[in-house]
């Protein structure tokens, strides 16, 4: 402002045409000096905290140490209709903005399946990559009789009614949805799949240990202390590969003859109607993010493993998934 005001002092009362075009240039500059950069922004469908909460925020995090600038991404809660309020924004007024990822998981998927955000579908954004997952297991009571899945199955098998299953999801959510795709596996009739949703993972526990129910189909996270504690047996790992750690020598689904995989997977997506370009810029940042040491750190600290899909490849994922539980809970009569 000082050197703008001697130079000012210098120019005595210069022609009215060259003060018009000193005028016009000086506008010219301040607007193009004034317009900010667009901020991109990672929508979270739910109120801080959370698995969606959390992958925005991470993302924004090892995003800003990356990159060229630091430039964070905004992050942005939309809660309402466990995501469809975000998914329908999303859909609705943000069709073709290239600077909005929204994060999502299975829960989105069974919010589309089972009709939750309305006529809605998984076709109608375009999916970017996966950044993390969970595995999932099946656990039963310290003193149960069964210590393999096949031992389980074979006794939900034969007497389907006297197996309860509790978790802390809705019906229809998911630890009621790892069930219905063990049994439907198992050919075991899914509509004879008894669940009863508790309000937390102590509740389930105490359930379990006290007889009430006999199968809780949990997230690590939620019972690795209680298996360190001996206070459950898990006996089956619902994941590609088994979990590290003391869960180490629990084998997998598949590996004891059942073709279920049921991972909390983290991802993202992007509105549709950007164009080819974007959304590869949004596939290379986010590969190169989850790539990173930084982002690996993260996922150890907060319980996560690798999973990586991103462009088709997720794409494809997201439609066989949205298509497996839309058939369950179709058959089971919980699909609006």
């Amino acid at each position: 402002m000082k050197w703008s005001l001697v130079a000012a002092r210098r120019v005595a009362h210069p022609p009215r045409r060259a003060r018009v075009r000193l005028f016009a240039a000086l506008l010219v500059a301040a607007g193009c000096s004034a317009a900010p950069a667009v901020t991109d922004t990672c929508i979270a469908p739910a109120n801080p905290g959370g698995g969606w909460y959390l992958t925005c925020h991470a993302t924004a995090d090892v995003l800003a140490l990356r990159e060229p600038g630091g430039r964070r991404l905004r992050v942005t809660n939309m809660p309402g209709d466990g995501g469809g309020v975000a998914f329908a924004r999303v859909v609705a007024d943000m069709r073709g903005n290239e600077h909005v990822i929204v994060a999502a998981s299975p829960s989105t998927l069974l919010g589309l399946a089972q009709h939750h955000y309305g006529a809605l579908r998984e076709q109608d954004v375009r999916w970017v990559a996966t950044v993390g997952a969970e595995r999932s297991v099946i656990a039963v009571g310290p003193q149960s009789p069964w210590h393999t899945l096949r031992e389980l199955v074979q006794s939900w098998r034969a007497n389907p009614d006297t197996i309860v299953v509790g978790g802390t999801s809705a019906v229809g959510g998911g630890d009621h949805m790892k069930m219905l795709l063990l049994a439907r596996a198992a050919g075991i009739d899914v509509r004879r799949v008894r669940y009863v949703p508790f309000n937390g993972v102590l509740d389930v526990v105490q359930a379990l240990r006290a007889g009430r129910i006999q199968v809780y189909p949990a997230d690590v996270s939620k019972i690795l202390r209680q298996s360190q504690r001996n206070e459950l047996r898990v006996i089956a790992v619902l994941g590609e590969t088994r979990a590290p750690g003391s869960l180490d020598v629990v084998p997998t689904a598949r590996e004891q003859g059942y073709d279920v995989v049921f991972t909390i997977w983290r991802g993202l997506y992007a509105p549709a109607g950007i164009s080819d370009a974007a959304y590869a810029r949004w596939v290379e940042r986010i590969g190169a993010m989850v790539a990173s040491p930084e982002w690996k750190a993260l996922l150890v600290q907060n319980g996560l493993t690798p999973f990586y899909l991103s462009g088709n490849d997720f794409a494809r994922f997201v439609t066989e998934q949205a298509a497996a539980y839309r058939t369950v809970s179709e058959q089971i009569g919980i699909a609006r």
